[in-house]
């Protein structure tokens, strides 16, 4: 390996890992750091998409591993976000490298940046669990709405970690530091493992960057978890709010650049 090699394993290393320890105090947005990096190092955006979708992989582990530590997880809660989501990304990620993604980069930017608008403004919102009775009408449109993220999930680049958090606050009444715990380990592990997998079979993924974004991804996300678990929901909180913003506006200029 020479010098310019080593400096570029050093850079996804870094960026690898600083994206998904933001990921894994927000819940979600490790692509607005990884997958453009990626990008701006050369990668066709096809070839971008399934390297870190594959890589990201490791941030659900990471994550997963601290927060199984803490036994928080509720398995009925586990197996519907998994039963639902996991169609969705399967039909997205079918799909994701046929369909120009222009339209739906600046549709996600927008909501994207909505939902950080929305949490700032609901100042109570995910500071702690009240969970909900969930009647069948409820459960359907809960599930509904995480099949759709899903498709979002498998299809596009980034933010849909973001969606799934807000969602299980808002519908399912969960706090924020729970919602993330969810979302790392089932978006990061397996919604994106599925994605990873179809993209892989249909695409190209850079083989030789995907050791030190794995282990960027692991230690990043093994370290955001335990920074959101020590910190509790309202940091947790602003960490979405900040990286929802900041998202949304970096999808939207990538949306007309």
């Amino acid at each position: 390996m020479n010098l310019e090699d080593l400096f570029m394993q050093l850079v996804l290393g870094l960026v690898s890992f600083f994206s998904n320890l933001l990921s894994a105090c927000a819940g979600g947005g490790a692509g607005l750091v990884q997958l453009p990096a990626l990008i701006l190092l050369g990668l066709p955006f096809s070839m971008a998409l399934a390297t870190h979708k594959l890589a990201s992989v490791a941030l659900g582990m990471g994550a997963g591993l601290r927060y199984l530590q803490e036994k928080k997880l509720e398995t009925n809660l586990v197996t519907f976000i998994l039963a639902f989501g996991l169609p969705g990304v399967w039909i997205g990620a079918s799909v994701a490298l046929t369909v120009p993604s222009e339209i739906g980069t600046l549709a996600l930017g927008c909501f994207t940046f909505a939902l950080g608008i929305y949490s700032i403004k609901s100042p109570q919102l995910g500071v702690s669990s009240q969970l909900c009775n969930m009647s069948r009408m409820r459960l359907f449109v809960g599930g509904l709405i995480l099949f759709l993220i899903g498709v979002l999930n498998g299809s596009l680049s980034s933010g849909t970690g973001l969606f799934v958090t807000l969602w299980l606050v808002r519908w399912f009444g969960l706090s924020y530091a729970q919602s993330v715990g969810y979302t790392l380990i089932l978006v990061g592990l397996f919604w994106n493992g599925t994605g990873a997998l179809v993209l892989g079979i249909n695409g190209e993924i850079k083989w030789s960057w995907l050791p030190m974004l794995i282990a960027g991804s692991f230690f990043g996300g093994y370290s955001g978890a335990q920074l959101s678990l020590s910190r509790g929901s309202r940091f947790v909180k602003r960490a979405f709010e900040v990286l929802a913003l900041l998202m949304g506006v970096s999808l939207l200029m990538r949306s007309v650049s």
